[in-house]
């Protein structure tokens, strides 16, 4: 429709038109539109698929195809946040519609808190179908087990996480390919750098996304580690895989506290809330088989970096800066920008349990000697201000650290080290500054109990 434009406060519907897969190309289209406006086509191409699935895998496959669809649409029904939601081609059952409430009402926080909107009443998906208990997705009898193969599509970001699950996994002999999206050539280098199977499945989102931004829609952070999570659920029905693995560890759900907001977390969908409810639901909706986990759920962020400091066989190419990944492309002018909340804690919770001249070598210089890293520090520390929208470790594992830190002589020099020491040590608890605690495992994480039995002691190591 040539003479439809998008006004944000004139849009009342937001709907799920369909969704469809086409087995010869491994493309998927996922097609969304506002109102009686123009469709919205997103594209999803999972490379390797096989062209014939028998009917237990098609099914599942529709039901993970459907999932997705309905997940990936909170890229577009945030421009406008309409009260009405409509599914066009499929009817829903109450229990995928509480996951959807409570993933678009939990992952659009931080967005609805930059935006001042108010989401918790407004999100309603229409539940049309019942789902009494042993029931699946559309209400055609719980999910079977599939018969997929052991082997895990494991997801690489390209930063020290995923990197820690991926040797995890290697040296437990499990099969894995390493699995990303988008055309990243940051991630593929780590990638190739593992020189173990890849699968670099393609994402790319309506075009008429980017002028409805220009022209005004709402705009913000989504819960992507969610959409990426049914992309390959998705991908593992149609490749014939038994484990999805992502790897974020238990800081992941503790958010920014605001005053007179509460609680706004930027990684929600990377949080133990989504991963139980979302892989719950693929087992009892998609498929009995389909294991989704995070290796490291048990972990902290400071447990993470100490594992991930014990080999260097990653330093030249992973990143952990966020300002090298953009949705209309990569900056990477250097790998690390060094004054981004990411760089400033990766530096930091690495520093414990790297050399420092090799710490400084990645990074390219020492972010705990530069005064004007100040302010970012301190929010890292929850000192005058809330732990940054970003992911990175909780407040206490940045004051641990930097106690640690302040003990050992070839850091305590250093500038901000030094100012933590005369400021902001003598107004906490010393209890609390002692690292080891923040090192123990947890035990709330969806791992395997064969393949935890055996990852348990490279962990606590």
């Amino acid at each position: 429709m040539t003479d439809w434009t998008f006004h944000r406060d004139q849009i009342t519907c937001f709907r799920f038109v369909r969704c469809g897969f086409d087995a010869h190309t491994g493309v998927a289209r996922l097609v969304y539109a506002f109102d009686d406006g123009p469709e919205l086509v997103e594209t999803v191409t999972v490379p390797g698929a096989p062209f014939v699935l028998d009917d237990a895998r098609v099914a599942a496959a529709q039901r993970a195809l459907r999932l997705l669809h309905l997940i990936a649409g909170v890229s577009y029904y945030k421009a406008a946040v309409p009260d009405d939601i409509r599914i066009d081609e499929y009817a829903i059952d109450a229990d995928t519609a509480a996951l959807l409430e409570n993933l678009y009402r939990h992952g659009l926080g931080e967005f609805a808190y930059r935006n001042g909107l108010d989401l918790h009443d407004r999100i309603r998906f229409p539940a049309l179908l019942p789902s009494p208990p042993g029931r699946g997705a559309g209400g055609e009898g719980a999910a079977p087990a599939l018969g997929l193969r052991p082997h895990a599509l494991v997801a690489i970001g390209g930063g020290k996480d995923s990197l820690v699950s991926i040797e995890a996994l290697r040296a437990l002999g499990v099969a894995q390919t390493v699995t990303w999206i988008g055309g990243s050539q940051l991630i593929a280098a780590c990638a190739a750098r593992t020189g173990l199977p890849t699968c670099n499945i393609g994402r790319q989102l309506a075009p008429q996304l980017f002028e409805f931004n220009r022209q005004g829609a709402w705009n913000g952070h989504i819960p992507v580690t969610a959409v990426n999570s049914a992309i390959l659920a998705f991908a593992a029905v149609l490749l014939g895989v038994d484990q999805v693995v992502f790897s974020n560890e238990r800081s992941a759900s503790y958010g920014s506290l605001i005053p007179g907001t509460g609680e706004v977390n930027h990684q929600w969908s990377k949080g133990w809330a989504f991963e139980s409810a979302f892989g719950d639901y693929l087992q009892h909706h998609v498929a009995a088989d389909l294991q989704y986990y995070s290796l490291l759920r048990p972990l902290s962020e400071l447990a993470v970096a100490r594992q991930f400091g014990k080999s260097d066989r990653y330093d030249d190419c992973f990143s952990s800066c966020n300002r090298n990944f953009h949705i209309l492309g990569e900056r990477p002018t250097s790998r690390w920008c060094g004054v981004c909340p990411k760089c400033l804690f990766v530096f930091l919770a690495l520093a414990p349990f790297v050399p420092k001249l090799r710490l400084v070598g990645i990074v390219g210089r020492n972010l705990l000697d530069d005064p004007a890293l100040t302010a970012g520090y301190d929010a890292l520390l929850e000192y005058g201000d809330h732990k940054p929208f970003e992911c990175v470790g909780e407040g206490r594992e940045s004051r641990a650290a930097l106690a640690a830190l302040a003990q050992r002589p070839e850091w305590r020099e250093d500038a901000l080290v030094k100012r933590f020491v005369r400021v902001i040590q003598p107004q906490l608890d010393a209890s609390e500054l002692v690292i080891e605690p923040l090192l123990a495992l947890h035990d709330e994480h969806r791992i395997p109990a064969a393949l935890w039995e055996r990852l348990r002691d490279r962990f606590a190591a």
